[in-house]
């Protein structure tokens, strides 16, 4: 059976810089601590004044399309993942994909596309449809394209507010990738829950203690349906476990709970048996509360453990870098640390030929996805010509004055005539509305 999976990836992170420590903190009365220790997070990325979900998307799109010398006739699909949405009927796909011919002889007029909406792991799911549709073998020769593009923001002096971030994901589905094999075997955890969600709004009504506790419990689900049918799951099959990372706080507390779930009953239990005692069961205790906390003890015992240490800083860490230093971007979140713990690899030496990634997508409402993806021989030269760490050097410091400027150019309910803070370079930027209401779009040489 061919092999498909992501054939080659782009980033494209919003131009302007929020540095949460120096510049947020002090303008909220907090300690920086709150953010780079408790959240995890440096610093947030933003679009500048001409920039949206449609230029970062179009723009990650474009740079991959170069870079791998591909026309519109060479993809099938356009498939675009976003909660940013601003348009109930017109996909993001189509203004995509309208860019994209500004600067192509040929069109994509024969080419499907649409829309995920499922919060964050919409991101995974366009990544599965565009999977399905070539293996059903309904690509004719075409590869897919996969965008993933969001502007997380909060309301002001809301509890996420630290938390937003902007940019985008273009990924290239095809077969007989360059990048990563994605798996057959997936699995799933998924219930009705009401902890993230925006009903008519732009900004998002969190209830952040319950969304934890949802985020875990679905990827404790998920977790056990890929076991289900991929078979028992060691900690030494996978090379990295890259997130849904909302803040690599809330990584902190998944990455915990994973591995003391993959490790019951393991040799890895044994061993760590003689140092912090099993894994508590619920039998042993006559009421919930007793066996959760006997639970929670032994993971905060757990996670003290060199072994645990090591595991974490080998198999974790490495995903992480990339969104300390830009926040949440949604559906975008799994990828980014995809491409950070890839680039960290390549960086550092490390061998990942054939190796294997297990990948935890999560998206409020609720919903998570584990599946497996296998590292092909070649992933240095892709992960290589990603520029992701110039984006994020070259980004503008913002000011926490020009901070709140930014906000109100971005916020659906209020009008605010900002000059831009950078200056547009070889591409597409926010032009304007149409007779309809509709946003305009240009290329900028």
């Amino acid at each position: 059976m061919t092999a498909v999976g992501i054939d080659g990836m782009e980033i494209w992170t919003g131009k302007l810089k929020l540095d949460l420590a120096e510049t947020f903190a002090p303008a909220q009365g907090d300690d920086p601590g709150k953010y780079t220790k408790g959240l995890g997070l440096h610093a947030s990325s933003f679009p500048d004044v001409y920039e949206d979900i449609v230029t970062m998307g179009a723009n990650a799109a474009h740079r991959l399309m170069e870079r791998k010398g591909l026309e519109p006739d060479d993809i099938g699909r356009i498939d675009v993942a976003t909660e940013s949405a601003f348009d109930n009927s017109k996909p993001v796909s189509t203004y995509i994909a309208g860019c994209l011919e500004q600067v192509y002889d040929g069109d994509f007029h024969h080419a499907n596309k649409g829309e995920r909406k499922f919060a964050c792991i919409s991101g995974t799911q366009s990544l599965d449809d565009a999977y399905n549709w070539i293996r059903a073998g309904r690509n004719r020769g075409r590869a897919a394209l996969v965008v993933a593009t969001d502007t997380a923001l909060y309301a002001r002096d809301d509890p996420g507010e630290a938390t937003q971030g902007a940019g985008a994901v273009a990924m290239l589905v095809d077969e007989d990738p360059n990048l990563v094999e994605l798996s057959a075997e997936q699995g799933y955890g998924s219930a009705d829950e009401t902890d993230f969600l925006k009903p008519n709004q732009q900004f998002p009504s969190v209830d952040g203690k319950r969304s934890v506790k949802v985020y875990l419990a679905r990827m404790r689900e998920a977790l056990d349906d890929f076991a289900s049918v991929a078979g028992d799951i060691h900690p030494d099959d996978y090379e990295m476990i890259p997130f849904h990372t909302p803040f690599p706080g809330m990584v902190r507390k998944a990455a915990a709970l994973g591995y003391r779930h993959i490790v019951r009953g393991t040799d890895v239990e044994e061993a760590l048996a003689e140092e912090i005692g099993y894994q508590p069961d619920r039998a042993d205790f006559e009421t919930d509360d007793a066996f959760n906390d006997a639970i929670r003890e032994y993971t905060d015992a757990l996670t003290e453990t060199e072994r645990y240490r090591d595991w974490y800083a080998n198999a974790i860490e490495p995903t992480l870098e990339i969104s300390r230093e830009v926040g949440n971007w949604y559906t975008g979140s799994v990828h980014i640390a995809r491409a950070a713990g890839l680039k960290h690899a390549r960086e550092n030496g490390r061998d990942l030929d054939e190796r294997r990634l297990l990948v935890a997508s999560y998206g409020s409402g609720a919903q998570a996805e584990v599946h497996a993806e296998t590292v092909v021989p070649g992933w240095e030269e892709e992960i290589a010509r990603m520029n992701v760490d110039e984006q994020i050097r070259r980004r503008h410091d913002l000011s926490f004055e020009e901070y709140e400027q930014i906000h109100d150019v971005h916020n659906h309910d209020t009008e605010a005539d900002v000059e831009e803070f950078t200056s547009p370079t070889a591409e597409f930027v926010f032009d304007g509305w149409g007779r309809m209401g509709e946003r305009k779009y240009r290329f900028v040489e």
